[in-house]
């Protein structure tokens, strides 16, 4: 047996665990009709196989029908889930992990004008600030159907058969009971801690009322709301105490802070650019003052972290859920001793910033994940050898070369610059968003593994592509910068990028006009501010950088502010003239009747950029295709078969931004849909 603390087995009640990392619970947003379907069973069950000791599905699951989803959770208020669940435990059992689903009650985290449009409650009229509606005072009879939603729904996932269940309380109903600052209902249920904790415990007595004593329970919850007037630390722990001494529960999963606002969640769930595992030694607290099964999960996205955790008992389970969606492989990779291959998580967090915008959780770079009907995470060999050649080693072309390195093709990768990355070398220049770097350094480690051949500094024209002899080329040059979006003085402005890079210096009063809405526009913003300039955002959206998403925004946020900069929303810069040393920017918006000046010495456009794709349209002529991409083929996971010249002596293809500006991850994903099928 491995001395490795992670691979060492953990007895939970009658579960024996096959090791110590765990996904914690959490909603992808897959389901479909509120039923964990192919897609999710598919997603979990990819996990089991990599060799996770257990996964747990379902953040939220809806065990009301006054408790609607805000994006797409399961609704396991229905008596139809339990097949499905039961498709879905089978399934992961048949892969050694042990999986369990998370139950709540949303209270006032969510809508009234969802689902059946019922009221939403709490124990307050307190408005979260996240979801913005005003809820109504509980009275004592949506107490005892609560009470009654709750064991039904744990029923249910017994008769699925679920190893266990997991009731959320931090910013669901159970936490809003908890915290002084959103219960102000009278006694039994308000005032004392013992009357705010009283909904938990019979919930958790009718519970076991219905499933027994033998099966498993826990409860995942803040031990620290880190607000004012809020739950403290030392409530945290006296809770947990009473969590175990009441029989009840049979693990505490615990969080630290408060998610009702964007900044709040943020700082319990980090992103790039905040702290690693932030909260793990005030989870050891917790388990040190209750010597009881403890579970914690939060920005652990390294094995080393991970093992730390275990080894030095700060945890029993360690969850490393994030880190599974971008690789679901990782303790088969350690049991392996490949640690080297697994996949990085960046932190960039656009799998959760795409549920909170009603979207499906995808990773950044790992466009399987999600996607596991259809897309591989495991490569298969190709029955013939080809000859890819591939131009660009930015996103796109380095994760083409790698498929194609894993499917046992010839590959050969030319590159302009003296260094891979693209964009993303760009956007690893700040200093918060550094770790995407490891986006391209995971994937150059395991082309390096697969023979890729690459020339770096080398301008490939048709002529040096064509020399190669290819069966296939693969055109991933990417895009430039598109700042020619004015009626007038295109001339005078800079692009985001060239403040980015450091090719142009900041001026001292900078209008930055962002219609993009992504990470450039605010990138750049910081670098102005941080030189001591007066810098105004300007969009004509009706909010600013809506593609960087909610929790992403937050540390732009915290340090925009404190450096004065303005954000103006619904306004557009229509024109720029010179002034002396000056600017004159004209400024209109698209709701009309409207026009401005600013008095500027530097125009900044965020625009996207344009597709450099001189090259695919050189080699167009003498490819066998003329470029044509067969969507049919792409959908269907087919291999491409377009013939229209048939003279033609390769495939050509193009990917990413030399296609139109889009992101990292729609870069990634053109390349592993298309290769794996070369």
């Amino acid at each position: 047996m491995s001395n490795d603390p992670l691979l060492q087995p953990f007895q939970l009640k009658h579960l024996t665990l096959r090791n110590r990392i765990i996904v914690t619970s959490h909603e992808p947003a897959y389901p479909e009709d509120g039923m964990p379907k192919a897609r999710y069973r598919a997603y979990h069950v990819e996990r089991a196989k990599g060799g996770v000791a257990m996964t747990m599905t379902a953040g939220s699951a809806a065990v009301s029908k006054d408790s609607p989803p805000v994006f797409n959770n399961l609704l396991v208020y229905k008596d139809e889930v339990v097949p499905w669940i039961k498709d879905l435990t089978d399934a992961v059992h048949e892969q050694g992990a042990a999986v369990m689903i998370q139950l709540t009650h949303l209270g006032r985290r969510t809508r009234w004008d969802k689902a059946f449009w019922l009221p939403v409650v709490s124990p307050s009229h307190n408005r979260e600030a996240a979801h913005r509606s005003f809820p109504k005072k509980l009275e004592d009879w949506d107490i005892e159907r609560i009470i009654k939603d709750y064991a039904d729904a744990a029923e249910r996932m017994k008769a699925g058969g679920m190893d266990g269940i997991e009731l959320q309380a931090y910013g669901h109903l159970m936490d809003q009971f908890w915290s002084p600052l959103t219960n102000e209902l009278d006694g039994p249920y308000g005032g004392s801690l013992d009357n705010r904790l009283r909904f938990t415990f019979d919930v958790l007595k009718e519970i076991r009322r219905r499933v027994g004593p033998d099966y498993i329970v826990g409860v995942r919850y803040t031990g620290d709301e880190t607000l004012e007037g809020g739950l403290t630390k030392e409530d945290g722990i006296e809770i947990s105490k009473r969590l175990k001494a009441s029989g009840l529960v049979d693990f505490l999963n615990v969080v630290r802070g408060h998610i009702d606002t964007d900044a709040g969640l943020t700082d319990v769930i980090p992103i790039q650019g905040m702290a690693n595992s932030p909260h793990l030694d005030f989870a050891g607290e917790i388990r040190a003052a209750t010597n009881f099964p403890t579970f914690h999960a939060a920005k652990i996205p390294d094995v080393a972290t991970a093992r730390h955790a275990i080894a030095a008992g700060k945890v029993d389970m360690v969850g490393m859920t994030r880190a599974h969606m971008t690789d679901p492989h990782i303790v088969r990779k350690i049991i392996e001793k490949r640690e080297d291959d697994i996949r990085p998580c960046v932190g960039a967090n656009y799998c959760l910033d795409r549920i909170y915008q009603g979207g499906s959780a995808y990773c950044i770079h790992n466009a399987a994940t999600g996607r596991e009907l259809t897309m591989p995470h495991t490569i298969p060999k190709a029955d013939v050898r080809k000859k890819v050649v591939i131009v660009g080693a930015g996103p796109a072309g380095l994760e083409a070369a790698r498929v194609a390195g894993e499917r046992g093709h010839e590959v050969v990768v030319f590159e302009a610059a003296a260094n891979p990355g693209g964009q993303i070398r760009l956007t690893a220049q700040n200093h918060r968003r550094r770790e995407m770097i490891s986006i391209i350094d995971w994937r150059m480690g395991q082309c390096e593994k697969l023979g890729v051949a690459f020339r770096f500094n080398t301008w490939a024209d048709a002529a040096t592509v064509q020399a190669e002899n290819p069966d296939v080329v693969i055109v991933a040059t990417g895009g430039l910068p598109h700042t020619e979006v004015l009626t007038q003085g295109n001339d005078l402005v800079v692009s985001s990028w060239d403040i980015i890079s450091g090719d142009v210096k900041p001026g001292s009063n900078v209008l930055i006009f962002d219609d993009a809405g992504d990470h450039a526009g605010l990138q750049a913003a910081e670098v102005i501010a941080n030189a001591g300039s007066r810098v105004e955002i300007m969009t004509p959206d009706r909010s600013f950088a809506p593609e960087v998403m909610a929790m992403n925004l937050v540390p732009y946020m915290r340090s925009l502010q404190k450096l004065d900069v303005t954000f103006t929303v619904t306004f557009r810069l229509g024109a720029v003239e010179k002034n002396g040393n000056q600017l004159i920017a004209h400024v209109g918006s698209d709701y009309g009747g409207v026009a401005k000046q600013r008095l500027v010495d530097q125009v900044v456009i965020n625009h996207g950029t344009i597709p450099l794709d001189e090259l695919y349209f050189d080699l167009k002529p003498a490819s066998s295709n003329l470029g044509e991409l067969s969507h049919d083929h792409l959908i269907a996971g087919e291999a491409q078969s377009v013939v229209r010249n048939p003279d033609g002596k390769f495939q050509l293809f193009r990917i990413g931004d030399a296609v139109a500006a889009r992101n990292t991850h729609a870069a990634i994903y053109d390349a592993l849909r298309l290769l794996k099928d070369i």
